[in-house]
């Protein structure tokens, strides 16, 4: 029995989040779910958290995993907030080590900031399984856009997280610390490698006036027709492109906030003395 799919669309950062369900034993995994923030007040949220487990209640599901495909540099992750109100172990690439490592020094964290990724439940290696339920699922290392980039592939579904955006979009930017364009090739090599029809679910969309944002599309579809990396684009084609249109990108408005909390699995940074929390803003680092 195929898994089930359910998106859930945050307008304000242009994410989407995926609950993947197996129908046979109501077991369930929540995918790059995303807290609420407003930049201008510093305030955090729970609506889209609270929409994801309201829906989870209303099915009677059990919670397995809430994955993350990066430390992303655009949203607030909501896995704390989910794992505490439905369950479930947090999950992320092992390479969330060196995004931990490199951070670190940029937010001055300072050495008893731990490293190792132990704020996670689980770090993922490449072909590493997983199941949900009785679906049975592996992990793709798909880095470039970040060093910690990971797939998961669960049947005919892959969830790729930033690697690609619909087709006439393009792919993931690589100047964050960590990105490399060369690795991002190789990654969607990885992704075009898999069965045509196999439906590639996005971490984002951001569609032209006129379209709503769409989740998914094949591996067919993003062969064919990706503007920055299809079928028969050499790697230095696609370096050449990547590396001109990163240069002219501004960068993300919730990168510093989101990094912060998203290294730490969706925790705030511990309160300070007067039970509030901060988050530092590195000043010419980045």
């Amino acid at each position: 029995m195929p898994a089930e799919i359910q998106p859930f669309h945050d307008p304000q950062t242009g994410t989407f989040s995926y609950l993947v369900v197996d129908p046979a034993t109501r077991r369930a995994a929540i995918v790059d779910p995303v807290l609420d923030y407003d930049p201008r007040s510093a305030r955090t949220g729970t609506a889209g958290a609270d929409a994801i487990a309201a829906y989870v209640e209303s099915r009677a599901l059990v919670v397995d995993w809430i994955l993350e495909t990066h430390a992303h540099a655009d949203h607030l992750s909501a896995a704390a907030v989910l794992k505490a109100r439905l369950g479930g172990r947090t999950g992320i690439g092992e390479g969330v080590c060196e995004v931990q490592a490199t951070f670190r020094d940029i937010l001055d964290l300072g050495p008893g900031f731990p490293v190792d990724g132990s704020q996670f439940d689980h770090l993922f290696r490449d072909a590493e399984t997983l199941a949900i339920g009785s679906l049975a699922g592996r992990v793709l290392a798909t880095p470039g856009h970040t060093s910690d980039s990971i797939t998961y592939v669960i049947g005919n579904s892959a969830f790729i997280g930033d690697t690609l955006f619909a087709p006439g979009y393009g792919t993931a930017r690589c100047d964050f610390p960590g990105g490399d364009t060369r690795r991002l090739f190789e990654s969607v090599q990885k992704l075009y490698a898999l069965p045509p029809d196999t439906l590639l679910y996005q971490c984002h969309d951001y569609p032209p006036t006129g379209r709503e944002p769409h989740p998914a599309c094949t591996v067919r579809e993003q062969r064919e027709g990706n503007v920055m990396l299809r079928e028969g684009t050499s790697m230095h084609e696609f370096v050449a492109a990547r590396q001109a249109r990163d240069a002219k990108l501004a960068a993300p408005v919730l990168l510093i906030p989101a990094i912060q909390v998203n290294i730490r699995a969706g925790h705030l940074p511990p309160p300070a003395s007067n039970g509030h929390s901060y988050l530092k803003i590195p000043v010419n680092r980045l």
